[in-house]
């Protein structure tokens, strides 16, 4: 009986481990975001130098997410934005919510509010590994939206404390 109530609390042990290591609960902010020319091999930033974004997953299996470039245009005031700058801005953001499954290897974004309607009820799906308090996200290739060419993205987020 003794063996068998140590069986079972080594279990739970390894089970709760196991949930705390998938564990991805808070906000992280972005701190590079890089594609890789599969042709060529050649490595661009996608959202700029210095990317600005954060990504947040609660407990409650929702995320959300905003990313922006480094360069967005800033009309002297909101009466005065052009049309010209609300299209840039568009143009220089992605931003959307909805639930999260991880499963240790893989994270699925399923989307019900985007920025991007052509986003809304689709999902995103991405390789994720933790190096420390970072999450390195990669895409499988696929063509790039400005380019076409193929490219695998990878982005990494660091936990804000």
């Amino acid at each position: 009986m003794r063996a068998l109530m140590l069986a079972v609390a080594v279990a739970l042990l390894a089970l709760s481990t196991a949930a705390a290591e998938e564990d991805l609960t808070g906000t992280y902010k972005l701190v590079s975001s890089k594609r890789k020319v599969v042709e060529t091999g050649e490595t661009l930033d996608t959202w700029g130098a210095n990317p600005k974004g954060f990504i947040s997953y609660g407990k409650d299996g929702r995320m959300l997410v905003l990313i922006v470039t480094d360069d967005r245009p800033k009309s002297e005031s909101v009466e005065k934005i052009t049309d010209q700058d609300r299209a840039k801005l568009f143009r220089t953001m992605t931003a959307y919510g909805g639930t999260y499954e991880f499963d240790g290897k893989t994270i699925q974004h399923h989307i019900d509010i985007s920025w991007n309607e052509v986003w809304t009820g689709t999902t995103v799906i991405r390789e994720l590994k933790r190096e420390g308090d970072k999450l390195v996200y990669s895409s499988p290739a696929a063509p790039f939206s400005s380019d076409g060419r193929m490219s695998v993205v990878t982005l990494i987020w660091e936990k804000v404390q």
